[in-house]
């Protein structure tokens, strides 16, 4: 979709590679450690050291740290959900792309696209990757996946959940792309009896249910023009709050706007359909904020849900929080420099300060 910078990383946290010798007479093959797990390498392998070591870094649990501070706030604005901020960053091909409809040949799947640790492990590419899990967790008792949830005696049966983590993703590297960032995924699912307590829908929610944004083949349009509206109102609600806290904490004098004029631009992912992409009008530019839309049924009958509908969005917590905390630059969540960390509080929304690229020099 906090960090203490300076901190020395833990021996246990860190990612490295280690040889094992297969026999006295074998050629020595290297495996790839990721937190404690080890994974044979392959013809697919491209997950460098250098980007495996971010995957100790757990810039979401240091509470003064700014993605830290959003995905708390964000928490806060889904009380009847479970939280998850705890899955570990490598998953399955299947659980990456098949569980979510990707066609064999989508370009996602690529190893220009994706790291890879070897043909069926990989760095998840998108926080997506655990909504099958998740979802088919309460069903299947799958307490390794159940540990993980917090709040969870609000949604017990993970028929809604938040997911914040780290994401990987092959790409350039400057001020605003870096390949290793970060997601917030929610998913709410509804019963047949839910959906009919949803308020009526508008014809704005509508207006961009077509042939080209299409309602999927067994749900109604009555129940996806109110599971639409319902995922819209939740979304406007939980972005107006927020920025409303950012323009609070750093507003000029006169200026207390509190209303964000939204819009939804139609959209296509392989997991929703219809879909949107939701833009914000902040500070006189337009914001996207994230991609959603009604799940792809096929998710929740493999989740052995198939008597329910629901909704999901996406986005990414790095766009966000550089507009919340004023910070120019992506490659500066992952500094270590006490002059960046200790400029952050948990809870609040600060401006960030700019400071030299020189080390401090302190003077007697």
């Amino acid at each position: 979709m906090s960090l203490v910078l300076g901190l020395r990383r833990i021996a246990s946290r860190q990612t490295v590679w280690t040889c094992r010798r297969m026999n006295s007479t074998a050629a020595e093959t290297r495996e790839i450690d990721v937190l404690g797990t080890k994974y044979t390498p392959d013809a697919w392998t491209n997950a460098t050291p250098s980007i495996l070591d971010k995957a100790g870094r757990n810039l979401l649990h240091h509470e003064s740290h700014p993605l830290s501070i959003l995905k708390t706030l964000i928490f806060n604005e889904f009380p009847n959900f479970a939280h998850y901020d705890t899955l570990g960053p490598v998953v399955t091909t299947q659980q990456n792309f098949d569980s979510l409809g990707f066609a064999e040949d989508h370009p996602g799947r690529a190893r220009t696209d994706t790291y890879y640790l070897n043909a069926s492990h990989l760095l998840r590419t998108h926080t997506s990757a655990h909504q099958l899990q998740l979802l088919a967790a309460a069903h299947t008792n799958d307490n390794s996946v159940l540990v993980h949830a917090k709040n969870a005696q609000a949604a017990p049966n993970n028929e809604r959940f938040l997911v914040a983590a780290d994401v990987f993703r092959r790409d350039e590297i400057d001020a605003s792309h870096y390949p290793v960032f970060h997601q917030m995924e929610g998913v709410c699912t509804l019963s047949h009896a839910d959906v009919q307590k949803l308020a009526p829908s508008t014809p704005d929610d509508i207006v961009d249910i077509g042939p080209e944004n299409p309602v999927q083949p067994g749900h109604t349009a009555e129940d996806v023009h109110k599971v639409a509206a319902d995922m819209k109102r939740t979304m406007n609600r939980m972005v107006t709050r927020i920025l409303t806290q950012a323009t609070a904490a750093q507003r000029d004098a006169g200026s207390e706007a509190t209303e964000f004029p939204v819009r939804w631009i139609p959209a296509y992912f392989p997991f929703t359909s219809p879909s949107w992409e939701m833009e914000v009008l902040f500070r006189g530019e337009w914001l996207e904020i994230c991609g959603c839309g009604v799940m792809q049924q096929s998710i929740l009958q493999n989740a052995h849900a198939n008597d329910r509908i629901g909704w999901a969005f996406g986005f990414g917590l790095e766009r966000l929080a550089m507009l919340l905390f004023s910070i120019p630059d992506i490659r500066l969540f992952w500094s270590t420099d006490p002059r960046f960390s200790n400029q952050f509080a948990p809870a609040q929304i600060s401006s960030f300060r700019p400071f030299s690229k020189h080390p401090p020099c302190p003077k007697d």
